[in-house]
C-alpha cells in the first residue's frame, strides 16, 4: 500500500520534472524524507516515468542519498 507521502513525492516530481535542477532537488528531497519500505516504490516509479529523461540523476541520487542514510543508522 502507498503512503500519503509517495504519492505526495510523485505528484511534486511530475511538476518539476521540466527542469533537471528541480528534479533533483525533490528528488533528494523525497529520498530522505520517506520510510524506507517506500523508496523501492519509488525507485521503480521514478524509472520507470523518468528514466529516458533522467536516468544519470536518478541513479546518482538515489545512491548518494541511499549512502548518506546508511552512514546515520
Amino acid at each position: 500500500m502507498m503512503t500519503a507521502m509517495l504519492d505526495y513525492s510523485k505528484f511534486i516530481l511530475e511538476k518539476m520534472s521540466f527542469d533537471e535542477n528541480l528534479f533533483e532537488k525533490e528528488l533528494r528531497k523525497s529520498i530522505q524524507n520517506l520510510e524506507n519500505k517506500d523508496l523501492p516504490q519509488l525507485k521503480s516509479w521514478c524509472d520507470a516515468k523518468f528514466g529516458d529523461l533522467y536516468p544519470h540523476l536518478i541513479d546518482k541520487t538515489f545512491e548518494e542519498i541511499l549512502t548518506e542514510k546508511s552512514k546515520i543508522f
